[in-house]
């Protein structure tokens, strides 16, 4: 009688083990981002006696002071919600061999993304009635950690360098809607420079 009790009891454990463990037909969910809600683009004119030129910023940024020497502004425009930060260098320019300098740090700059980088759009920007060209460089890649820099110049004076950076791990897939809405945002402050000078 224990045999029989222990094995019907061997029997029902082993048929609710196999039960639960068959196939259900469902499966886990694939990886999924969080959905992050960006608002509409507005800007506000920023004009501050520590810089000689001006631009428009977003109305979600701020403007964090660093660093002063003469002829030389280094300043972060930052989205705290974002954890976003465009660190912005401005050098003043004596002469034709300094811009080049300038233009091939930025370059080195840039360069320093290419081993994460799966490619790179370069574009030219010229704005001829307010004097002011330059290029903006998109990186592309999972884990680029800046995938946007640009400089812009008068070609004479004037150089504005900058480089945006989210503070997280890189991971652009899932931050794609918050560096194209920043990246959009740089492209209006580009735009948007007029030297005071």
């Amino acid at each position: 009688m224990k045999r029989r009790f222990l094995w019907v009891l061997l029997v029902c454990v082993a048929a609710g083990l196999a039960a639960s463990c068959a196939d259900s037909g469902e499966s886990p969910k694939p990886q999924a981002y969080l959905r992050i809600d960006l608002p509409p683009h507005s800007y506000s004119v920023c004009d501050t006696v520590a810089l000689p030129f001006t631009f428009e910023i977003s109305n979600l940024a701020a403007i964090e002071w660093k660093k002063n020497a003469p002829g030389e502004r280094w300043f972060t425009i930052t989205y705290p919600k974002y954890k976003g930060y465009v660190f912005m260098t401005y050098k003043r320019l004596r002469g034709v061999q300094e811009l080049r300098a300038q233009v091939d740090t930025s370059y080195k700059f840039v360069e320093g993304h290419f081993s994460f980088s799966s490619g790179i759009d370069e574009n030219r920007f010229v704005d001829r009635p307010h004097r002011v060209s330059g290029t903006t460089y998109h990186l592309k890649g999972q884990n680029v950690a800046s995938t946007y820099q640009f400089w812009v110049t008068d070609s004479n004076s004037h150089f504005v360098r900058g480089a945006l950076y989210i503070d997280c791990t890189p991971n652009n897939d899932s931050l794609a809607p918050v560096l194209d809405y920043i990246q959009s945002d740089i492209d209006h402050l580009i735009e948007t420079i007029r030297w005071k000078e």
